[in-house]
């Protein structure tokens, strides 16, 4: 049996899995960074727009403050977000950013001249901005406040934070997958993980785990999201006993997703002055939103896609509707330097150069607000484990509500991985030094008998893991999509609970192998479902729509709902239980 040991561990090589490793070694704890993929193929690697800071050092954001910023984010959150949680971050980040400089971060700066606004309008920045990190405009904003990094400000985040790893030391063990926690007396005590080099079972135990990995967004068809987004963090929670998660019906969707291929379009165009146009050339978001036309927030602009759509004034293609999003009067020399990721997304994935041509794009799933419920601190304590710890789109400690604003996912990942590392460091230093050992020996029994059962049936006819992975993706776009109802969520909850009593009598459809696709889906495919089956039962019973979450049936915000959502995993009746939990006021 392999283990390793350490006093802390984290789960997750994006950006807030990084950045708390990272402050962990500092500080100097023993910790160890365990990834399903190596960190640079991380999904937080593919954002694009930037990380909203009021850093107040462009003429478009002179006036900006982090009481602003504040605003805006409880704003779009439509009541649900947590106030102290967005305090906290709307002062922090700030300093978050200028760290990020000094450390090689290559943010776009302040530049001399004049610059023409979309709208026609001409400014003249202030010679003594020249030089200093600028902003772009984002949506739901009432000032310029992105700081980015043309169109690859992820990209450029994670080599940055990756040269810090480097200089620190930090021992970063990838092709790792997470199986379960390793938990004694309701405390984690670290992981179970399959090595996806060698087949083998692998036992990482830790006084303090910090699960950094990601949202759920491929629990639909239509995503953004690369493939390892499927939510494996809050099915580990999930799966255990008095495990929570929070707000998992609020799943964000980007109105701006290449057709067909669903890659993402930065909201970058638009806040840089890009037009959508339904099949008539309209702007149609002067009718639904006149002021904030392009730039209203993303649930805005995908309900207003789908109604006209309903209306009959979506582009008829090949690959089904779309929208036009217009970015060729920004011209050559802009697309190029700020935009060339799109460019060149735009013609690798749909044979459309955006200097000349018209862009296709519909609403994907995005960004999943849900996750493992924590509290400010980022410590799962309160709610059923200790020694747990969360951070980024795994964790819903509610600095987003039930919309998240551009700019806040890259900014929050930061935040919130520096801040996990200090509670963590803290909990470390109060835990006593005893690990369990037949709690290891246990859930590596369990493991290993999982494993030894998908080589058992390799290979028999019928449903395989990834059929059923399929089919609660193509459920999952069709009744839990941007609108929803009643009826289609109870379709699609009928549907899952069918796929889950069928998921035990699955198999590999070929040969076994443990370090094979087929053998990683079969690992997370229930978890999978039941996550589903969570999102599609907290929106059944969520009667309004809010921020995110549209029913067709309950069109109008209530009252009663502006709570926070909290869901278990029943095992004995094998279903999710749904409570709520009040907004705490700030402070």
């Amino acid at each position: 049996m392999d283990i390793s040991y350490s006093e802390a561990l984290v789960v997750g090589g994006g950006l807030a899995g990084l950045r708390a490793a990272i402050e962990l070694k500092e500080r100097g704890i023993d910790v160890v960074l365990i990834s399903i993929v190596p960190p640079l193929r991380s999904h937080s690697s593919a954002a694009m727009g930037g990380v909203q800071a009021a850093l107040a050092s462009s003429f478009m954001g002179a006036s900006d403050s982090p009481c602003l910023h504040y605003q805006d984010t409880i704003n779009g959150g439509a009541g649900i977000a947590d106030p102290a949680v967005v305090d906290y971050f709307c002062h922090s980040v700030i300093d978050s950013v200028y760290q990020l400089d000094s450390w090689g971060v290559p943010w776009t700066r302040v530049s001399a001249g004049e610059r023409i606004l979309s709208d026609g309008r001409m400014i003249v920045e202030k010679k003594d901005n020249h030089g200093k990190i600028t902003a772009r405009n984002f949506g739901g904003t009432a000032q310029w406040r992105t700081c980015y990094c043309s169109d690859s400000t992820g990209h450029n985040l994670m080599r940055a934070h990756l040269r810090r790893s480097a200089a620190v030391g930090l021992p970063i063990v990838d092709r790792m997958q997470a199986l379960s926690l390793i938990m004694s007396d309701n405390t984690c005590e670290g992981v179970t993980a399959l090595d996806l080099r060698t087949g083998k079972i692998k036992l990482f135990q830790s006084k303090a785990t910090l699960l950094a990995t990601g949202g759920y967004g491929r629990l639909f068809e239509y995503s953004t999201n690369g493939s390892i987004c499927n939510g494996a963090g809050q099915a580990l929670v999930l799966s255990i006993s008095g495990g929570t998660l929070s707000n998992m019906e609020a799943v964000q969707f980007h109105p701006t997703a290449l057709m067909p291929s669903s890659v993402l379009i930065t909201e970058g165009c638009r806040g840089d002055g890009g037009y959508l146009y339904n099949n008539k050339m309209e702007r149609f978001m002067l009718k639904y939103a006149p002021e904030a036309k392009e730039l209203a927030s993303r649930d805005v602009i995908s309900r207003s896609m789908i109604l006209e759509e309903r209306l009959g004034n979506a582009c008829q293609g090949d690959s089904g509707s779309h929208f036009w999003l217009d970015i060729r009067h920004l011209g050559r020399e802009h697309i190029s330097t700020h935009l060339r990721e799109v460019a060149e997304n735009a013609f690798c994935f749909a044979g459309v150069d955006p200097v000349h041509d018209l862009i296709p794009v519909y609403p994907a799933q995005h960004y999943t607000m849900g996750g493992i419920r924590t509290d400010k601190s980022l410590s799962t304590e309160k709610y059923g484990i200790s020694g747990l710890f969360a951070a980024g789109e795994a964790a819903c400690w509610d600095l987003h509500g039930f919309n998240r604003l551009g700019g806040n996912s890259l900014g929050e990942t930061i935040v919130a991985g520096e801040f996990a590392a200090v509670t963590m460091s803290d909990y470390i230093q109060k835990k006593g030094s005893r690990l369990s050992v037949s709690a290891a020996d246990d859930e590596f029994g369990k493991q290993s008998e999982r494993l030894l059962r998908l080589e058992k049936q390799s290979g028999k006819p019928g449903l395989s893991y990834v059929s059923i992975i399929s089919s609660v993706q193509s459920l999952m776009s069709r009744y839990a999509g941007v609108f929803r109802n009643e009826e289609g969520l109870n379709t699609a909850r009928l549907e899952l609970n069918r796929l889950l009593e069928q998921e035990p009598d699955a198999a590999i459809a070929g040969s076994f192998s443990a370090t094979s696709p087929e053998t990683t889906a079969a690992l997370e495919c229930r978890g999978m479902v039941k996550l589903a089956l969570a999102v599609v039962g907290c929106a059944l019973k969520r009667k309004e729509s809010r921020g995110c979450h549209n029913r067709d049936d309950y069109p109008e915000m209530s009252e009663e709902f502006c709570k926070r959502t909290l869901c278990r995993w029943n095992s004995i009746s094998e279903s999710i239980e749904i409570d709520y939990e009040d907004i705490s006021p700030q402070g």
